[in-house]
């Protein structure tokens, strides 16, 4: 059996950026960090192994390659929706 170190990144975005940038690289136990760190600030997790070993070849401050850019999408799309479904249960009276 082959096991594979736990990866995790953090990606960003601000309008002057023409794509996702990486914002943090971790690595073992400091995934776990990054991930309090998250939840501390609610903010959407997504995991795809695959995908976080990808990106955490890149270093913090780059923007994400094209090659990237479809599987990207998919995570923000899934984020967006994830904020807009707790957005509408916070508006929504009961």
């Amino acid at each position: 059996m082959i096991l594979r170190e736990k990866k995790g990144v953090a990606l960003g975005f601000e309008s002057s950026d023409s794509a996702p940038r990486v914002l943090a690289v971790a690595s073992g136990l400091l995934v776990d960090v990054l991930l309090r760190i998250a939840e501390k600030h609610n903010i959407a997790v997504y995991s795809d192994p695959d995908l976080a070993e990808s990106l955490s070849a890149l270093k913090p401050g780059v923007e994400i390659p094209e090659r990237l850019f479809k599987a990207v999408a998919e995570v923000l799309a899934y984020v967006y929706r994830i904020n807009d479904e707790f957005r509408r249960k916070i508006l929504t009276p009961v």
